[in-house]
């Protein structure tokens, strides 16, 4: 397969399409229909279409042909003509029967949140690893979704002796072409991951913490990384403005220097496939020594928001590392502001952080809860492991971030006595016999 430029899977228009947004509301996730629909509205404005009108359709599941019932199609169908959208778009992932029963019946262009998110993110990737993470999750999308795409070409007739006949229909070699561009792009980013591991090994061994920003999609964490270290990030009003991680040095009250780094936002319905694309750029979030989840305290649905983001760090195994809540965006809220109150209103645990990344206002307090949090995950910890055989990996992590002390050889696997920071605990916990911390 050569290896030719990356290219964005998504038509881009060349005018402004009117876009017609439906939503389905079936699932009890605490988000309403209206919110998701707002969002959903904010993306699409992100990847340049204009929003015309919305549909409501209440449902106990999606309608398996057509998403949406028979008489609320019909309805969509009236509307195509008075306001004269050229797109539909679904705020769930539609199966590729739906999508296409859904373009057949509408004669509109139909595309989904899934395609949209898709959409905006090959926009914003500006690395060759973020551009492959992109095309990875846009190929895997769209190869279900080739059914009768190609339905007006013929089969390809294969000439020479005892080879002729029908040949291969054109959707069976883009079947083809895109499963072997995929087999090619996993492997570019497993050398990527490889790749950052090197570079996440050389960084243990200077023992430096991370400090890992994390939260939902415009809450404000590019902005706070430029705050807190002096770099000019891309920070902008939009959804998915930054995607590309981005690491800066992070020089704290006590003397203490760290890394901080920040990643790409979750959103309410992630797809599924960018979290198994962006595999290696997730990563970076494991190898925190201390989590800053940022949460955008304006955000009429920021409790929801907030659950959103705990629930794919349960994804990513990342739900237990040390956290330090961060309230952002409190300068456009009144001054009578209580932390605890705040953060128990949003099933937020206490003692959350209030700042403004814009203004200042509350980074001294941050970089000291910072500089404490760190002293307290670093502190070393006696531990003894049970390290099966075939996990014994797991002892680099330890001598790169901690110290073997002993290890004695056993039937069942490697028993291990080290002292290790911490904020490593829930990286070596389900090897854990006994645990002493020096206090």
């Amino acid at each position: 397969m050569s290896r030719r430029k990356a290219t964005n899977l998504f038509i881009q228009p060349t005018e402004t399409e009117r876009a017609l947004l439906v939503c389905v509301h079936w699932r009890h996730d605490g988000w309403d229909p209206q919110s998701s629909l707002t969002e959903l509205a904010q993306l699409a404005a992100t990847a340049g279409l204009q929003v015309v009108g919305s549909i409501v359709q209440h449902l106990p599941h999606p309608h398996p042909r057509h998403y949406v019932g028979p008489g609320k199609l019909a309805e969509i169908s009236a509307l195509r003509e008075r306001l004269g959208f050229s797109v539909l778009l679904a705020d769930d992932e539609l199966s590729p029967s739906q999508l296409r029963h859904l373009e057949e019946a509408l004669q509109v262009k139909v595309l989904d949140r899934t395609a949209l998110i898709l959409d905006i993110f090959a926009r914003r990737a500006q690395t060759r690893e973020g551009r492959l993470q992109v095309e990875l999750a846009q190929l895997e999308y769209r190869l279900p979704r080739l059914t009768r795409m190609w339905t007006h070409l013929s089969r390809q007739a294969v000439g020479g002796v005892g080879l002729r006949g029908p040949g291969e229909t054109q959707l069976e070699i883009d079947r083809r072409r895109a499963r072997e561009r995929i087999a090619w792009i996993r492997r570019q980013l497993e050398d990527v991951r490889r790749h950052r591991e090197r570079y996440r090994q050389r960084r243990r061994q200077q023992r430096l913490p991370v400090v890992s920003l994390v939260g939902y999609t415009n809450a404000g964490k590019s902005t706070l990384l430029n705050a807190l270290t002096g770099a000019s990030v891309l920070a902008e009003d939009k959804l998915f403005a930054t995607l590309d991680p981005t690491t800066r040095r992070l020089e704290l009250p006590d003397g203490q220097v760290a890394l901080l780094t920040d990643t790409v936002g979750f959103i309410h319905k992630l797809p599924t496939s960018l979290v198994a694309a962006f595999r290696a750029t997730l990563e970076e979030i494991l190898d925190a020594t201390l989590l800053l989840h940022v949460v955008d305290i304006t955000h009429p649905k920021a409790a929801e928001q907030a659950a959103t983001v705990r629930r794919v760090l349960r994804e990513l195994g990342a739900e237990q590392f040390p956290t330090i809540t961060v309230l952002n965006k409190i300068d456009v809220l009144g001054s009578d502001l209580a932390p605890d109150r705040l953060a128990g209103e949003l099933g937020l645990p206490p003692n959350a952080v209030l700042v403004s990344a814009r203004t200042g206002q509350g980074l001294p307090q941050l970089r000291q809860r910072i500089a404490e949090a760190l002293r307290a995950v670093t502190k070393p910890v006696a531990v003894q492991l049970l390290v099966p055989y075939r996990e014994r990996a797991i002892l680099s992590l330890i001598e790169e971030r901690g110290t073997i002390e002993e290890q004695r050889y056993q039937s069942e696997g490697i028993v291990v006595q080290a002292r290790i920071p911490s904020s490593l605990l829930p990286r070596v916990e389900r090897y854990l016999l006994a645990e002493s911390a020096d206090r």
